[in-house]
C-alpha cells in the first residue's frame, strides 16, 4: 500500500500490478559503482520507480522473478548496511541505496557474477531480497565461524567477514560438481542462507529437459573423452612394447 506520494524503487520486470494512481518510470541508477561490470555481466543497470501520484492511498504489486521467498530486511537492525548476492534485491521503501561492489581481494575472486560482484544495500529502510527454497537466518556472535556454500549466501550484514575456501585440487574444478567453493564467515553479524540457489535450481530443469543419456549422466562427454584418451594411451604403449 502506497499512501500519496509515497514511492517504491524495485527491479525491471518485478511489477505484477497496481493501481490507477500509480505511475511507473525506468531510471538509471546513477550511484552503481560497477555500471559497467554490471551490464558485461548481463545484468540490469536501471530501476523501476513506482509512485503514488494520486491524492488517496494506492496500492503497488510485487512479484519476485523466479520460485522463491520474499525476504523484509529492515537495514536499521543491520547496522543501515548488508551485502547480497547480485539478484537478490527486488524492492525497497523509504531510504535505501543500492549500489554494486566488487572484491578487491584477489583471493576472493571467483570466476562467476555471484562471487565477483556484490550488491550493497545501505540506508535506514526496508529492503526485500529474494531468496531460493528455505531460507535460514544464522546470528553469529563475535569470533564465531560459519562455512557455508557461497552460492547458498542471499544476504549478510557489513560486520560479518568473508574469506573464500577452495575445496580439494585443481581435479575436483573440472571433474567435481557442487561446493566447490566454501565461504567461511566470521561474526559478529547476521547471515541470511538459501537452500535452493537459483542457478542449482535451473540446472535441474535444464537436465530434465535434454536426452535420455544428458539427463542420466550430465557428465556423458567428458567421460567418453576420458575412455578415448585411455584406449588411445593404451594401443600407443602396447605399440611401443611391440616393437621393443
Amino acid at each position: 500500500m502506497l499512501k500519496p506520494q509515497e514511492k517504491v524503487i524495485a527491479r525491471p520486470g518485478s511489477m505484477c500490478y497496481m493501481s490507477g494512481s500509480i505511475e511507473m518510470e525506468n531510471v538509471f541508477a546513477p550511484e552503481i559503482e560497477a555500471g559497467v561490470w554490471q551490464w558485461l555481466f548481463g545484468k540490469s543497470v536501471s530501476s523501476i520507480v513506482l509512485s503514488n501520484v494520486g491524492s488517496s492511498d494506492g496500492f503497488v504489486g510485487i512479484a519476485a522473478p523466479s520460485l522463491a521467498r520474499i525476504l523484509p530486511i529492515d537495514l536499521a537492525m543491520l547496522g543501515g548496511e548488508m551485502l547480497c548476492q547480485p539478484d537478490a534485491f527486488l524492492c525497497s521503501i523509504s531510504d535505501v541505496k543500492v549500489s554494486n561492489t566488487v572484491d578487491q581481494r584477489v583471493r576472493n575472486a571467483i570466476v562467476s557474477a555471484e562471487g565477483f560482484l556484490r550488491q550493497k544495500i545501505s540506508g535506514q529502510g526496508l529492503a526485500f531480497v529474494v531468496g531460493g527454497g528455505t531460507v535460514v537466518q544464522k546470528n553469529l556472535e563475535v569470533g564465531e565461524v560459519l562455512a557455508v556454500d557461497m552460492s547458498s549466501i542471499v544476504a549478510l550484514s557489513a560486520t560479518v567477514n568473508v574469506q573464500v575456501k577452495y575445496n580439494g585440487p585443481i581435479r575436483r574444478v573440472v571433474f567435481g560438481g557442487d561446493n566447490l567453493v566454501t565461504g567461511v564467515l566470521k561474526g559478529p553479524g547476521i547471515v541470511f542462507i538459501q537452500s535452493m540457489p537459483f542457478h542449482r535450481l535451473s540446472q535441474r530443469i535444464a537436465r530434465a529437459v535434454t536426452s535420455p543419456n544428458m539427463r542420466d549422466n550430465p557428465k556423458f562427454f567428458i567421460q567418453i573423452a576420458i575412455f578415448l584418451f585411455l584406449a588411445y594411451a593404451v594401443i600407443v604403449s602396447s605399440l611401443i612394447l611391440t616393437d621393443l
